[in-house]
């Protein structure tokens, strides 16, 4: 009877582990299951300038396995701009794709004997890096989507191209975005002959003494066949970007096998409303939902 009690007992007590263990188990289970809610930082410093900075926007129910993110790069010629310049186009992103999180982001402005290149080129691959070594905190996959306009277009598509060694980047979105600074009409034609000079006072390079220079940091001459999927916006009467630039850079994608496509807007210049602005989001929509 005693034996039988022993063995009654040891039973008892490994069934109360096995409960205890099923229990933790299930609170655990019931903690991972935990919807987390929408939420944002703004103004996150990665670096030490007081322009290294993002806004980011983390959709309710994410996770480290689901939740790509879009990256916002503002224009202003390299050497202005801000973040707030793209909240318009965040919150059209929010609305559209509410299971996405949206990276706006700041970068080291250029000027006079300040290039933007590579500066601006490494902040971006400052942001990625901090964006990766938090994907757990911010519960975000290492899928991005850039979206840029002018030259955060450029920047954009330059870092996609050239820089992306891990092919992180699913998606490029070039509105007005500077493709080929070594472009012929900045020299042939008169309306963009203030240009080249521009871009010597910012980056300290000769233009017509230096071309290789101006080509590796140009999307057109530096984009290879293993390039994402890109849509490009221009207009074709831009005091800033020839005509040829859009064209050129979808026959160059067309000729690598690259996914893209191409809007060239009949009377519109570095920018524009209207119908041609809501024709702008429902094909960059399209894009979006076909390849991010």
């Amino acid at each position: 009877m005693k034996h039988q009690s022993n063995k009654f007992s040891k039973f008892l007590i490994y069934t109360l582990i096995i409960l205890f263990i099923s229990s933790c188990s299930s609170n655990n289970d019931d903690n991972n299951d935990v919807t987390l809610t929408a939420t944002q930082q703004l103004d996150v410093s990665y670096g030490s300038d007081t322009d290294q900075k993002y806004d980011i926007y983390l959709p309710e129910g994410r996770t480290d396995e689901t939740t790509k993110v879009f990256i916002l790069v503002h224009g202003g010629s390299w050497v202005s701009g801000d973040k707030a310049d793209m909240n318009d186009i965040a919150n059209s992103l929010k609305f559209q794709f509410p299971d996405y999180a949206i990276v706006n982001i700041n970068y080291r402005l250029a000027g006079i004997g300040v290039s933007p290149f590579p500066m601006q080129i490494d902040d971006i691959e400052t942001i990625v890096s901090d964006l990766k070594s938090k994907s757990d905190e911010y519960q975000i996959t290492d899928e991005y989507g850039f979206v840029g306009v002018s030259a955060g277009a450029h920047l954009s598509m330059l870092y996609s191209y050239k820089y992306d060694d891990t092919s992180d980047v699913e998606m490029v979105c070039s509105i007005v975005g500077p493709t080929n600074l070594t472009d012929d009409a900045y020299i042939n034609d008169p309306a963009y002959s203030m240009i080249p000079p521009s871009f010597e006072a910012i980056t300290g390079v000769s233009y017509l003494g230096n071309p290789t220079f101006y080509e590796n940091v140009s999307p057109y001459h530096v984009v290879t066949a293993s390039a994402a999927p890109t849509i490009l916006f221009y207009g074709d009467t831009d005091p800033l970007i020839p005509t040829s630039q859009g064209v050129d850079m979808n026959a160059k994608l067309d000729m690598l096998g690259v996914t893209n496509e191409f809007t060239l807007y009949a009377g519109e210049g570095h920018g524009w409303v209207g119908a041609n602005l809501i024709d702008t989001n429902v094909k960059l929509s399209a894009f979006i939902t076909t390849h991010f």
